[in-house]
C-alpha cells in the first residue's frame, strides 16, 4: 500500500474518532453547569435542580430523599419517576380507598377515600395516556375538576355479588370500570364510595379503589379486588407546556428561545406552547445548540436496493449508486451495467412481485373472513332468518362505501361519542345522508352488544324508531348504518348552552307521546316483545320537524312471550335507572317507564337528570321533582317559558302523570300503553276548557290527578326512599352524549 492510501486511512480513521467524540457531548440536556440527574432520573432544561437551571419556578425541580430513595419532586409534592421532552412527565398519584370490616370502615386500610391532585397551568392530566379507573363489587367513585367555564364531574359504578362473573383483562362494569378522561384538567379530586358497606362481598370484596392510572400499566383481574390493598400510588402521565400563550403569541418576542434546527408548537392538551426539533435532528430544542443531526444511514431501511449505498447530510439523507450501478430515471431503479444480470433482476422482480400479490390478495381474503367472524357474522347468519317478523332485509355494506361516505372517517363529520361507539355522519353514493355508528375495540361482550343491536333492530319498524338501514362486518371494529336524523338530541335542545330551548310547551307534549307511542309499541306491538333499557334525553333524536325518533338500543332485550321479567347485569344511565332495577337486577317494561318519568320530568324543568352541580339533596332530578311536588310548589320547578295559565291543567296532569312513573315499586306504576293513552288525551285537551277533559275512560281514572289515599301515600313517601335508594348512587355511568 502506498503512502496515499495509508494517508487516506489515517484520515478516514481521524474523522470516525471526531464524529464518536462529537456524538458523546453531542445532546446535553441540561444548561450548562446545570447538574442533569437526581438519582437516576434525568432532569432535561426547561426543568432544573436549582434557581437558575430552570426555565421558571414551576419547573424547578426538588431532589430529596428524605422519605426513601433520592427522588425529583415537582410542583411541591408529585414525585416524577420520568421527563420527556416530547411534553410528558410521569408521576405517582395516591389511589383512594374506602375498605370496611363487618360493615365499619377499617381505618387503618382507608388511609384516603378522597384524594385530589392540583398542579400550576403548565401541567394537565394527560387525556390520551391516562383512565379514570374504579375497581370494586360494591363501589361508585366520582372525579370532580374545574374548567375554564365552570366544574365538572364525571365518574362510574362497579357492582357484582359474586367473583364468577367477573372477566380478567376485562374493565367493563363488572369488578372494574373505566372512563375517558376530558382535555384540560389540572386540579382533580377523587372520591371513592360503597352502596352498602361491603357487607355483602365482603368475603370477597373488602375495599372499593378510585384512581386514575396510565393506561398500559393496569391490567385487571380478580386479584385486584384484594391485591390493591396493598398498592397506595398508581402511575399517571402529565402533559406539560410553558406559559400560557401560543406560538404566534411569542414567536416575535424579544425573550423567544427556541434553539437552533427546532419549531414551536401549540400545546393540544390545555394552554401554553412546546419546542420540538425539526425532521431529521434529534437534542434539547430548548437549548441553543440542543437539536444534532441525526445519521439517518444508521437505519438498515434507508437506501436498501442493490448498487445503492446511503450518505447522510444535515437533516436528511441521500441514496447513490455504488460503482459499476446507475439510476435508471424512468423507474428509478438501479441498474447493473451488465445488461444480462440486469435483465436476469428484472425477471426476478416481476415474478416476486406477482407472488406477492397473490400472497396479499388471500391474506386480504381471510382478514376479511376472520373479521367477519370475529365481528358477530356468524351468529347474525344464524339469529336473522330465524325472526319472521323482521324489517326490510339490513344491506351489508362494504369497508370502501361506508369509508369513501366519512371522507376516512374524518373527526369533522363525528356528530356524537358514546360508552360504545363513535357516530358519524356520511353520505351514500346515491347522496343519501346516513349516520355510521362505529364499534369501539373492545371485549367480547361489546360484540354482543353490536350483534343485539342488529338483532333488535331488525324487528322493529315504527316511525317513531330510527331506522337501521345495515352494517359492515369486514372492517377491524364493526359498524352499523342508520337513517340520519338531522336535528340531534332532545338532551341537546333542552340543556346545552349552545340551543337554549325555545320549544313550546305543545312540541315537548308531542315529543313525549311519540317517545311513549314508541316504547309502548316496543312493549305491546312487537313479537317478541323488547325492553329498551337505557331511555334517556340524550337517546331520543328529533328530525327537522321535531318528530321523536327513539334510538340506541345497544342495552335492549328480547323478551320471550312466556316472560316479564329478564335477570341482567345492571346497564343503563344513572339518574335515569329504575331503583328497583338496581336492586334486583331483574329488568322489566317498568323500568323502562320509570325512565321515561325522568325524561318527562326534564320536559317539564327543563333540568339534567342528575346534576353534581346543584346541592347534594338537589342531584337526582326525580328526588327534586317529588319533593317540590309533594309540597305542592309545582310550578316553582317548572322551566320559566312554559309555565303559564294558558297550560295550567295540561301542566298539572302532565306532572301527576311523571309522578306515577316513578313510583319506587314497579307494580305500582302504569304502562307505556297507559301513559301513551294519556298523553294523546292531553294533547286533545282544548287551551281554554281543559276542566271539561273526559275523565271516565278506563285509562283516564287509572292516571287521573286525584289519586286515591294509598296513591297519595306512595307517591308523597317515596321521596324519602329515593333519596336512599338513588341519591346514593351518585356516580356517572356515562356521558351525556352515549352510555
Amino acid at each position: 500500500m502506498g503512502f496515499l492510501g495509508i494517508l487516506v486511512q489515517v484520515t478516514w480513521v481521524a474523522v470516525m474518532l471526531s464524529e464518536l467524540a462529537a456524538a458523546a457531548i453531542a445532546f446535553p440536556i441540561a444548561l450548562p453547569n446545570c447538574p442533569d440527574k437526581c438519582g437516576d432520573v434525568e432532569i432535561p432544561y426547561p426543568f432544573g435542580l436549582r434557581k437558575g437551571c430552570s426555565i421558571d419556578q414551576n419547573f424547578l425541580i426538588n431532589c430529596t430523599n428524605s422519605f426513601g430513595p433520592t427522588q425529583p419532586i415537582l410542583l411541591g409534592d408529585l414525585t416524577v419517576t420520568n421527563f420527556s421532552l416530547e411534553g410528558q412527565a410521569n408521576i405517582l398519584m395516591y389511589m383512594a380507598k374506602d375498605c370496611y370490616k363487618h360493615g365499619v370502615l377499617d381505618s387503618d386500610l382507608s388511609i384516603w377515600t378522597s384524594v385530589y391532585l392540583n398542579s400550576s397551568l403548565n401541567f394537565t392530566i394527560s387525556s390520551t395516556q391516562n383512565k379514570f379507573i374504579v375497581v370494586g363489587c360494591d363501589t361508585y367513585a366520582y372525579l370532580d375538576s374545574q374548567q375554564d367555564k365552570g366544574n365538572f364531574s364525571t365518574g362510574c359504578v362497579s357492582v357484582c355479588e359474586s367473583s364468577r362473573y367477573i372477566v380478567n383483562g376485562s374493565c367493563s362494569g363488572v369488578g372494574c370500570c373505566e372512563v375517558d378522561i376530558p382535555n384540560g384538567l389540572n386540579y382533580v379530586t377523587l372520591e371513592s364510595r360503597s352502596f352498602n358497606n361491603h357487607t355483602k362481598v365482603g368475603a370477597f370484596n373488602p375495599c372499593g379503589y378510585a384512581f386514575i392510572s396510565q393506561q398500559t400499566t393496569f391490567n385487571f383481574s380478580i386479584d385486584s379486588l384484594h391485591s390493591l390493598q396493598h398498592q397506595n400510588m398508581t402511575p399517571v402521565v402529565l402533559d406539560w407546556a410553558i406559559g400560557t400563550e401560543t406560538c404566534k403569541d411569542i414567536v416575535n418576542k424579544s425573550g423567544y428561545t427556541c434553539g437552533g434546527n427546532s419549531t414551536c408548537i401549540d400545546s393540544d392538551n390545555g394552554s401554553g406552547y412546546r419546542f420540538k426539533c425539526t425532521e431529521g435532528y434529534h437534542g434539547n430544542p430548548y437549548l441553543h445548540l440542543g437539536c444534532q443531526d441525526i445519521n439517518e444511514c444508521e437505519n438498515p431501511n434507508h437506501c436498501k436496493l442493490p448498487g445503492e449505498k446511503c450518505i447522510n447530510v444535515l437533516g436528511n439523507f441521500t441514496c447513490s449508486c455504488i460503482k459499476g450501478y446507475h439510476l435508471d430515471g424512468r423507474t428509478n431503479i438501479l441498474f447493473l451495467s451488465n445488461v444480462g444480470i440486469g435483465i436476469s433482476f428484472i425477471v426476478v422482480l416481476v415474478c416476486s412481485s406477482w407472488l406477492y400479490l397473490i400472497v396479499k390478495k388471500r391474506q386480504l381474503i381471510k382478514l376479511k373472513q376472520r373479521l367477519f367472524e370475529q365481528n358477530g357474522g356468524l351468529i347474525l347468519q344464524q339469529k336473522l332468518p330465524k325472526q319472521e317478523n323482521s324489517a326490510e332485509t339490513t344491506k351489508i355494506f362494504t369497508m370502501k362505501e361506508l369509508k369513501k361516505a366519512t371522507n376516512n372517517y374524518d373527526e369533522t363529520l363525528i356528530i356524537g361519542r358514546g360508552g360504545f361507539g363513535t357516530v358519524y355522519k356520511g353520505i351514500l353514493p346515491n347522496n343519501t345522508i346516513v349516520a355510521i355508528k362505529k364499534s369501539k375495540i373492545g371485549d367480547e361482550s361489546q360484540i354482543e352488544q353490536f350483534i343485539n343491536e342488529v338483532i333488535v333492530l331488525s324487528q322493529i319498524n315504527h316511525r317513531n324508531v330510527v331506522k337501521l338501514l345495515g352494517c359492515c362486518l369486514e372492517t377491524q371494529v364493526p359498524l352499523l348504518v342508520y337513517e340520519f336524523i338531522p336535528n340531534g338530541t332532545l338532551f341537546e335542545h333542552i340543556h346545552h348552552e349552545s340551543k337554549v330551548s325555545t320549544i313550546s310547551w305543545e312540541t315537548r307534549l308531542r315529543i313525549a307521546a311519540e317517545t311513549a307511542k314508541a316504547l309502548s309499541y316496543l312493549h305491546s306491538a312487537a313479537s317478541p316483545p323488547i325492553f329498551h333499557g337505557d331511555v334517556k334525553s340524550s337517546n331520543i333524536l328529533l328530525d327537522s320537524t321535531y318528530t321523536a325518533k327513539v334510538s340506541d338500543f345497544g342495552a335492549s332485550k328480547l323478551v320471550p312471550l312466556d316472560q316479564t321479567q329478564l335477570a341482567t347485569m345492571v346497564r343503563g344511565t344513572l339518574g335515569y335507572l329504575d331503583p328497583e332495577y338496581m336492586q334486583t337486577s331483574q329488568l322489566t317494561e317498568k323500568s323502562d317507564v320509570y325512565s321515561f318519568g325522568v325524561v318527562l320530568v326534564e320536559l317539564l324543568t327543563g333540568k339534567k337528570a342528575l346534576s353534581f352541580d346543584r346541592p347534594e339533596e338537589e342531584r337526582s332530578l326525580a328526588t327534586y321533582f317529588l319533593s317540590f311536588s309533594k309540597d305542592n310548589r309545582l310550578f316553582e320547578v317548572l322551566e320559566k317559558h312554559i309555565a303559564n295559565e294558558e297550560y295550567v291543567e295540561q301542566l298539572k296532569e302532565a306532572a301527576n302523570l311523571a309522578k306515577m312513573c316513578l313510583r319506587l315499586k314497579g307494580e305500582d306504576r302504569p304502562t307505556m300503553k297507559e301513559v301513551a293513552t294519556k298523553l294523546e288525551d292531553l294533547r286533545k285537551m282544548e287551551k281554554h276548557s281543559r276542566e271539561n277533559f273526559d275523565s271516565n275512560s278506563e285509562e283516564t281514572k287509572f292516571l287521573h290527578t286525584k289519586t286515591s289515599d294509598s296513591d297519595n301515600y306512595d307517591v308523597d313517601n317515596q321521596s324519602a326512599d329515593v333519596n336512599d335508594t338513588v341519591r346514593d348512587h351518585v356516580a356517572l355511568l356515562d356521558f351525556d352524549d352515549g352510555r
